[in-house]
């Protein structure tokens, strides 16, 4: 536990912070380690994360609170791996709540031939996250990460639980929080595969896209893509952090440090925009999941199943499986009609299931 002085000294930072004061990139990192590490009391820890994300984090600040997740809490796996190896995941926290995306996209991208090591979480504002989803559908939470590395290596596909690799910090806090904090912007942003070369990572707002794109061109990640999903006929302010089938998509692209700012439709996928209601999320995980296993088995035709396809798309594009997201959706359809997506959910449950 912390000294006296470290107490007193955290609580003047919150006091900083809350203010309105910047920490610099080594501040934010000594601040953020002492949280992983579970040396400041809870109401000091919870207090700082509240008032850093309710002033709003800088870049740097960003820079130094996902340096102490990688280097305190983030294990990692080893494979041997060469090429493309992408990940797909969303922060959360965002206005519209929508059917589980990024799990289902990432088993048709992978049937497309695209090595996925994704990760994910519990719920932390929603009905649930890619944890409880892949819980219900049979993946062990609890299976070493070394099963990771054999179905990845194996079949070109694997989850990573937060609960798993994150040793200590995130997965603690994640169990009591019930707040979007910085965790919500870093935590996406961890690599337990460090092969892993492209991410697509939605956002909750049109400016975390930016924070997120900006820390991920400042560790050197070469291809990037960050998507806000917006509604045809709803306030811009209320969107997904997902690739929209409802309206527009802001996108923020990185490719090899070059960052470009665009838009893309339904149309852009060769799809046409339907209402929300179609993909918003159920009332319960379970009929989440259902949903999920009956899209990837059987309803590949569905206005879910496009949803689905259309944020696969976005995998293969960015990792250059597909010259655009037009192509990309072909191959997401052909491989969800195909069958080879719910094989993908099988056999990662043959490696990593209970």
């Amino acid at each position: 536990m912390a000294t006296e002085k470290e107490l007193h000294d955290f609580g003047k930072l919150i006091c900083k912070v809350s203010s309105g004061g910047f920490m610099s990139r080594e501040e934010a990192r000594e601040a953020y380690r002492q949280v992983i590490l579970n040396q400041q009391p809870e109401l000091q820890q919870g207090a700082f994360m509240m008032a850093h994300i309710a002033r709003g984090p800088s870049k740097e600040e960003l820079a130094g609170a996902w340096e102490a997740l990688d280097r305190y809490d983030t294990a990692k796996i080893s494979v041997d791996i060469t090429g493309p190896v992408c990940d797909i995941v969303g922060t959360g926290s965002d206005s519209l709540k929508t059917v589980n995306c990024s799990s289902p996209a990432a088993f048709i991208a992978a049937a497309c031939g695209l090595p996925i090591a994704k990760k994910g979480a519990r719920l932390v504002t929603g009905v649930s996250g890619a944890s409880d989803i892949l819980e219900i559908l049979g993946i062990d939470l609890n299976a070493p990460l070394s099963c990771a590395e054999k179905a990845l290596s194996k079949y070109g596909i694997c989850y990573l639980p937060g609960e798993a690799f994150l040793k200590s910090g995130w997965a603690r806090l994640i169990k009591s929080m019930r707040f979007t904090s910085v965790f919500n912007i870093i935590g996406p942003l961890t690599f337990p595969c460090p092969k892993t070369n492209s991410i697509v990572i939605g956002a909750y707002s049109p400016e975390v896209c930016e924070q997120l794109i900006d820390v991920l061109d400042g560790i050197n990640i070469p291809a990037a893509l960050s998507p806000y999903g917006m509604v045809e006929g709803m306030d811009a302010a209320f969107g997904m952090d997902e690739f929209s089938p409802c309206g527009v998509t802001k996108v923020i692209e990185l490719r090899n440090s070059k960052i470009e700012n665009y838009e893309v439709t339904p149309e852009d996928f060769g799809i046409k925009p339907f209402d929300f209601p179609s993909i918003a999320s159920r009332k319960t995980a379970w009929e989440n999941a259902t949903l999920i296993n009956d899209v990837l088995k059987t309803k590949h035709d569905s206005k879910e199943a496009d949803f689905f396809c259309i944020n696969a798309a976005a995998c293969l594009y960015i990792s250059d499986l597909a010259e655009s997201y037009l192509k990309g959706f072909e191959m997401a359809k052909e491989a969800l009609s195909s069958g080879k997506a719910y094989e993908k959910l099988e056999q990662l449950k043959e490696i990593q299931g209970r």
